[in-house]
């Protein structure tokens, strides 16, 4: 916090803070509510980014207007990640940490939100499922979904959506 931040926030606010931050962390919370609508928000935004990837041609789709220096910077820093289908602890061991860290904090001022977590599929061939999903930053989300759109893996998705619609299809033509 600079001083004029701290000049701002007034002799009770700065003491107010200074107090605040002097608590032990076991003193605060989680605030189940809060909880509940993170969840159901990061629900929301995997629902709708799935329907996106099955509804249309994901190889051009633009996910940010930074998703070329995202790509590139994913490339270079991860060359051997295996987007198709990987682990969690890909993302969350100790190991992968100190390497996603740089990456992710090198967005920081770039992309909005880049710190929030959200939801990732593990397998790309499949749709969000408990087994299927992991929690990530955004910047992680945005990283490797816009690695796998490029690559043509998300495709698989369109085509299992669009074949569906077509056995309902044939079925409701065959009752008639």
């Amino acid at each position: 916090m600079s001083n004029d931040q701290i000049e701002a926030l007034g002799a009770g606010g700065a003491l107010a803070a200074k107090n605040a931050l002097s608590q032990p962390a076991e003193n605060y919370v989680n605030d189940a509510n809060i909880e509940m609508q993170w969840a159901m928000k990061a629900f929301k935004h995997a629902e709708v980014y799935y329907n996106l990837i099955s509804s249309v041609d994901s190889t051009s789709l633009k996910l940010t207007k930074h998703d070329d220096e995202i790509l590139e910077n994913f490339k270079k820093d991860f060359p051997d990640f295996k987007i198709d289908k990987f682990e969690e602890s890909d993302l969350k061991s100790d190991a992968a940490k100190s390497k996603w860290r740089p990456f992710c904090n090198h967005f920081d001022g770039t992309v909005e939100d880049f710190n929030y977590g959200t939801l990732l599929r593990l397998d790309c061939t499949k749709d969000y499922s408990e087994e299927n999903s992991t929690l990530a930053t955004k910047i992680q989300f945005y990283a490797i979904e816009i690695a796998r759109n490029r690559a043509g893996l998300n495709l698989i998705n369109r085509k299992k959506k669009l074949e569906s619609k077509q056995n309902e299809t044939t079925k409701e033509e065959s009752k008639s």
